[in-house]
């Protein structure tokens, strides 16, 4: 797919990473739901584009389509996530790094301040205690959401300011799922909100600029 959109052969890291993400992601019995999702995830950076960028974060794409479209034999860790202390805080330290290195830690932690506060109203609303609806964020998988996948520099809009609404976005959607009882809630609120944002920056401001060196190539 590289090969045809691009004319020249890709670095393989993109996928392998969106191979992985998805196989720790989805569960299932059988062998071809990994394949399927590992496949729709990266198609989908090449199929699914718009003045030239993919709009989906891909390894949501993927998890998502898949546990939307064969709800009998896939599940996703959501339903497993727990919170057991020690891989907790080896997520939080390392996603905590991560994040800050790459510029992208005032996406989590908007994120995570803006789900502690819809969780203290779904709680009003349905009566369950706070601590319950707060636990999900202390499961590692959740982390990995938090950290590797709203964080995605490819699918983020430009703006800090932008960034962080986004994802304020992305938590009260999630919200709302999850009042209406969906499984996949954070997933499918990602799957909606991201690509709008894009789409909305890009019909306001036009798509990003790269700048060109000499030869002509893109840099």
């Amino acid at each position: 797919m590289g090969r045809v959109t691009y004319g020249s052969w890709p670095n393989p890291v993109s996928a392998y990473i969106s191979g992985i993400s998805a196989g720790i992601l989805i569960r299932s019995p059988f062998w071809w739901p990994y394949v399927l999702t590992a496949f729709i995830s990266i198609a989908s950076k090449y199929v699914l584009r718009y003045r030239g960028r993919h709009l989906w974060n891909p390894t949501n794409f993927g998890v998502s389509a898949a546990a939307f479209l064969a709800p009998a034999t896939v599940t996703v860790l959501s339903i497993q996530w727990g919170n057991v202390v020690a891989p907790m805080v080896v997520i939080w330290l390392l996603g905590f790094v991560i994040v800050w290195r790459v510029g992208r830690l005032h996406v989590s932690a908007t994120y995570v301040a803006a789900f502690l506060v819809f969780s203290v109203l779904r709680a009003w609303l349905t009566g369950v205690p706070w601590l319950a609806t707060v636990a999900p964020l202390t499961g590692p998988m959740y982390q990995l959401f938090t950290f590797f996948m709203v964080t995605d520099p490819r699918t983020t809009v430009r703006s800090k300011t932008g960034q962080c609404v986004v994802v304020v976005l992305v938590a009260f959607v999630e919200m709302l799922l999850r009042l209406a009882e969906v499984v996949y809630a954070p997933l499918y609120a990602l799957f909606l909100i991201g690509p709008a944002a894009l789409l909305e920056e890009m019909w306001t401001n036009g798509p990003p600029t790269s700048g060109r060196s000499a030869n002509g190539q893109a840099r």
